[in-house]
């Protein structure tokens, strides 16, 4: 899936609210999605929590392929800043 893509199946998951705080989603060489609430954007801006992963194993996780506690567990995704902000996550992926 393309950084395009994956920002849109972001952007269509969180369309109808998403969290108050900010997420960063890094994936490299590939770029940023970032989130607050409903707005999704590529920008590089300091988050409340950055979640670093491939976008393969991000567009694995939009489509319910991968458990997100799974790809945590199994090093695919690595969390900085606030943990209680990435399990909210739960909710939207």
């Amino acid at each position: 899936m393309s950084l395009v893509d994956l920002t849109e199946t972001v952007r269509s998951k969180v369309s109808g609210g998403g969290i108050d705080e900010s997420v960063k989603f890094d994936l490299g060489e590939e770029g940023q999605i970032f989130v607050q609430g409903a707005e999704v954007s590529n920008e590089n801006k300091d988050a409340d929590c950055t979640i670093t992963m491939s976008s393969e194993d991000l567009g694995e996780m939009l489509a319910g392929d991968l458990d997100p506690t799974a790809a945590f567990m199994g090093g695919k995704l690595k969390v900085d800043g606030d943990m209680s902000v990435a399990m909210k996550l739960g909710s939207i992926v």
